[in-house]
């Protein structure tokens, strides 16, 4: 979608001036990062908008998938250091607005996690830092091939930590630790290979290809997939057993929905659902 009609649809509680653009079709939300000449860096301004944005989306039923994409020649670069660096100047040398920016940061990548509604990002170049935080976690990633990806903040003497966190619950250590420790750059392909993206593309095929995952998720039981996610990463942490006992509870819980009764009827009687979300 492009970034006119990203704009036409941009809803009222959202600030022009704070770089993120919303647009709603079909169920599918997509919010695009829109501050194209500081790659998208996530200013306070920014951070705060998709907090709000994320809230309003967590109570809209309307909403049944969320794409995060981005307009101009990078994803997202992660803070803004520029920002981050005037605040130097302030009375305690920036600890205030530092705490403060990276609570808004933390709380607002928890907010995708507990978000009741599947998130793609749409990854078409540069995540780097917390943009690459981002990526990890967000539910599914696809990125184009020229796409590529870093928590490069060692080579500014940062070491990304807060990244990490996303980073290391989405690839295998050995592959976290060489990213942030030696901040280099990791192609689409690699990516894909270590688990930090769902799939790749080409780059002419990005469009169509989150077009398709989107509208194949907002076709589900959106009160299942609720139920499904919440499940999955509650789950992530515990011992085997205490897994197995957790989600034992959940499939009897969501055996007893409408929409499973639905969906169960539907698969015998051969024909499509018609879920009710509750």
């Amino acid at each position: 979608m492009d970034q006119k009609t990203d704009a036409e649809n941009l809803t009222s509680d959202t600030p022009r001036d704070a770089g993120l653009l919303r647009s709603d079709a079909a169920g599918i939300a997509t919010l695009t990062l829109n501050r194209p000449q500081q790659r998208n860096s996530l200013s306070k301004a920014l951070l705060v908008a998709l907090q709000d944005t994320l809230d309003a989306i967590a109570a809209d039923k309307s909403v049944r998938c969320v794409v995060i994409a981005a307009n101009g020649p990078g994803f997202c670069a992660g803070h803004d250091l520029k920002e981050m660096t005037a605040h130097r100047e302030d009375e305690d040398g920036g600890l205030a607005y530092f705490k403060d920016l990276l609570a808004r940061c933390s709380a607002m990548m928890q907010s995708i996690i507990a978000l009741p509604q599947p998130v793609i990002a749409k990854v078409h170049a540069n995540a780097t830092a917390a943009g690459c935080q981002l990526v990890a976690t967000c539910d599914i990633a696809i990125a184009g091939q020229s796409a590529s990806f870093g928590v490069n903040g060692i080579n500014s003497g940062l070491f990304c930590s807060t990244p990490m966190v996303a980073l290391s619950r989405k690839v295998a250590p050995s592959h976290a630790l060489e990213m942030l420790m030696l901040g280099t750059m990791i192609d689409a392909d690699r990516a894909h290979r270590i688990g930090l993206v769902s799939r790749t593309v080409r780059d002419d095929e990005l469009n169509r290809s989150v077009a398709e995952v989107a509208q194949a998720l907002a076709s589900k039981s959106a009160a299942v997939l609720a139920l499904g996610k919440q499940a999955f990463y509650r789950q992530l942490p515990m011992p085997l057993d205490k897994a197995y006992d957790y989600t034992g509870g959940v499939i009897v819980e969501n055996l007893l929905l409408d929409d499973a009764r639905e969906g169960i009827c539907a698969f015998i009687e051969k024909r499509r659902p018609v879920w009710k979300d509750r």
